[in-house]
């Protein structure tokens, strides 16, 4: 917008610095008032001015409002406005902002994707070919030298590693903000008489097909040469640290997958850091555990403490990070009568045959244990089953590494595992067995059938 007002300020013969300043004002209001909003909004959440189910549609309509004033005032302070209010917004602390985050991720992907395809059918392709030489040298100065020194600039003096730097520096693609405002401001200086207003658009518009293809297909194999591409699978992350716990983190480290156990109990962490085992410290829903843990190492979450209700808090928390497909906690203590079962929105996967915690930690107790059993062409899984026809089934990991649960449930539509795959299950002891197993091994003989089946 500056740029613009230089240039018609400019070709009119008026004076810049009274233009800049005047429009210097308008973008100092629109400041203020994205902040001035912002604030009233958190403050109207907090204090329960607005109900929940109203908390969206208040958003909605301020953000239209505060951009409709700015850009009244003063023509394109609009987006500054409501950026800001944003901005204010997301760092008010707020009990609602995962509701309101979500809704500004559904909105975005409806609005941004109708916008280009308005955009697109409103640009005349044609215009396409008045690109020259300059265009595409104009590009490249963006891409690898105007974006790479501005990211270096911002970026200075932190404590980020510089190749993580640079991937940030090469990596910037071009989007709908853009393209509008191309539009506009192309119109605008044809108008006025800039020969070269009417090729902003077409400009534009391969500034976004040459970033949005060469980051799109660049990106990984520019994570891969600066060495900071994920190296191995999503391992798995447990809430609770139990005996159970310990065996099941113990056994999936040995296909070399990595495991995490978080728990806020030191007495209950002990055993697990005395095997090697990878603790978190404290509470998994606290804001240390948000900004400390890299969820994305993880494909996988247990919930598998005690308190069925904790678990049930857990297994909602993290259900839009993981998916609902990925989310499994052991089974509730009472989840067999009426008063206690959970409605389908709570409701996470029951791992394995249906045992809760302290049923599995009484059959470890009573020398069960968690192993792998690798299935080779002669030992496949019918053969596997002969061998070991209590056997609880928890989980099967592929011969490329991938972890993939099971439960008593799970569909028998997976086919034969191949080769190489191994079996994640608890065997019983083969020596005599102590009371508790035997009645683990009653509880779960419908189900390790079952499971079987699908892995």
């Amino acid at each position: 917008m500056l740029a613009f007002v230089v240039v018609r300020v400019t070709r009119d013969g008026g004076d810049v610095s009274d233009a800049l300043l005047w429009t210097a004002g308008g973008f100092l209001f629109a400041l203020a008032l994205g902040y001035g909003a912002g604030r009233g909004l958190a403050w109207a959440f907090r204090v329960g001015r607005a109900p929940e189910y109203m908390k969206v549609p208040i958003l909605f309509a301020s953000v239209i409002a505060v951009f409709a004033v700015s850009d009244r005032v003063t023509h394109e302070s609009g987006l500054l406005a409501v950026t800001v209010m944003g901005l204010v917004l997301a760092n008010a602390n707020l009990p609602s902002y995962e509701e309101i985050r979500r809704f500004k991720e559904y909105a975005t992907i409806l609005l941004v994707s109708g916008v280009f395809i308005l955009l697109s059918a409103q640009m005349d392709f044609a215009a396409m070919a008045t690109l020259d030489w300059r265009s595409a040298l104009g590009i490249t100065l963006v891409v690898l030298v105007a974006r790479p020194f501005t990211v270096m600039t911002a970026l200075a003096g932190t404590s980020i590693p510089f190749k993580e730097r640079l991937l940030v520096a090469l990596t910037g693609p071009r989007g709908v903000v853009l393209v509008a405002v191309s539009g506009l401001f192309g119109e605008r200086l044809a108008s006025i008489g800039v020969a070269d207003g009417a090729s902003v658009p077409p400009l534009a518009f391969a500034f976004v097909i040459v970033t949005v293809l060469a980051n799109g297909f660049g990106l990984a194999p520019l994570a891969r040469w600066l060495g900071l591409s994920g190296k191995e699978p999503p391992g798995l992350l447990i809430v609770g640290a139990s005996p159970f716990a310990l065996v099941l983190a113990e056994a999936v480290r040995k296909t070399g997958l990595p495991v995490l156990v978080a728990d806020d109990d030191p007495g209950r962490t002990r055993p697990l850091r005395a095997a090697g085992v990878a603790v978190f410290q404290g509470d998994i829903l606290s804001e240390a555990a948000e900004t400390s843990i890299e969820i994305a190492g993880y494909g996988t979450l247990i919930a598998a403490t005690p308190n069925d209700a904790y678990n049930t808090l857990v297994a909602t928390n993290f259900v839009h990070q993981f998916g609902r497909k990925q989310i499994w906690s052991v089974a509730r203590e009472k989840a067999e009568r009426s008063g206690h079962s959970l409605p389908p929105a709570l409701e996470s996967q029951t791992l394995g045959a249906g045992q809760p915690l302290r049923e599995l930690n009484e059959a470890l107790a009573a020398g069960w244990t968690v192993q792998l059993s690798r299935l080779t062409e002669e030992f496949g899984l019918e053969k596997w089953r002969e061998t070991n026809p209590r056997a609880m089934p928890f989980g099967r990991v592929s011969p490329g590494g991938e972890l993939t649960l099971l439960s008593a449930a799970t569909p028998a539509n997976g086919g034969k595992p191949p080769p190489g795959t191994r079996i994640l299950a608890a065997l019983p002891p083969r020596a005599s067995e102590a009371r508790a197993a035997e009645r683990i091994a009653r509880r779960s003989g419908g189900g390790a059938e079952s499971t079987d089946d699908a892995s």
